[in-house]
């Protein structure tokens, strides 16, 4: 049975309320769980010390067990000096533009140049075609 650290959802609509459970990692988001460990507020301040409520030492035995936290409740984890603070995660690939949208951008690009070329252009041909005077 792989076990989870995980997020349960609660609270009325657009009022989130969590609790931090032990789970199968098999069972529903909000379904059955084993322990409740602790609980998320996301509606309060950051500096709010009752935003994230921790039972470390469960917490430690959890873990001991072999569970494994979600990214989410590993960060708070960390800023709960339980384990240490994981890597920020991110995906810089993911934010960029894909290859249509990159197709786009380079013929728009193209297209400026080619703008700019021909307003730089015939703004020096007239001072070179002036008529010389006999």
């Amino acid at each position: 049975m792989s076990l989870k650290i995980r997020l349960a959802r609660g609270g009325a609509k657009k009022r989130p309320h969590y609790r931090i459970v032990v789970a199968d990692s098999r069972m529903p988001r909000d379904g059955r769980y084993i322990e409740r460990l602790g609980t998320y507020d996301p509606l309060l301040a950051k500096d709010n010390e009752n935003r994230v409520d921790l039972k470390e030492e469960r917490i430690r035995y959890w873990l001991s067990k072999g569970a494994k936290p979600t990214d989410r409740v590993a960060r708070f984890l960390g800023m709960a000096e339980i384990i240490p603070m994981p890597a920020q995660r991110s995906n810089p690939e993911k934010a960029k533009p894909k290859a249509k949208a990159q197709e786009r951008l380079s013929a728009a690009a193209e297209a400026a140049e080619a703008a700019k070329a021909e307003a730089a252009a015939p703004a020096e041909t007239p001072a070179e075609e002036a008529p010389a005077e006999a």
